[in-house]
């Protein structure tokens, strides 16, 4: 019980934060990313959360029913637009790729030289 009252903290900290700084980084990841600190820090105990963290991960895919019907409500919308979002799909797909092996290349450079 413990372990949901960390998570929950940690995620309404996070939306919080958010909404302090104006939205710009989602308030589940700065939740996320509290929890790691805490638990990096050992603020938290890993086997705090554990079984909580299990049984969320375990019921992972029932989170995604409601987008699913949403998808499937909204299917007209997607075929009169499936263009453009395989089009932006393929497009971001090759700059992150391409972001990605120039950030590597670079790193590994830096890397040989020290």
């Amino acid at each position: 019980m413990i372990g949901l009252l960390v998570i929950l903290a940690c995620w309404l900290a996070g939306n919080l934060l958010s909404g302090l700084i104006g939205g710009y980084v989602s308030g589940n990841i700065l939740g996320m990313l509290l929890l790691f600190m805490l638990l990096k820090l050992r603020f938290v105990k890993a086997e705090t959360v554990r079984p909580t963290a299990k049984f969320l991960l375990g019921a992972m895919a029932l989170f995604f029913v409601p987008y699913g019907v949403g998808l499937m409500e909204s299917y007209t919308v997607i075929l009169d637009n499936l263009w453009a979002i395989v089009l932006a799909a393929v497009v971001s797909s090759i700059i992150v790729l391409l972001v990605t092996g120039h950030a590597f290349q670079f790193l590994a450079k830096l890397r040989r030289h020290d």
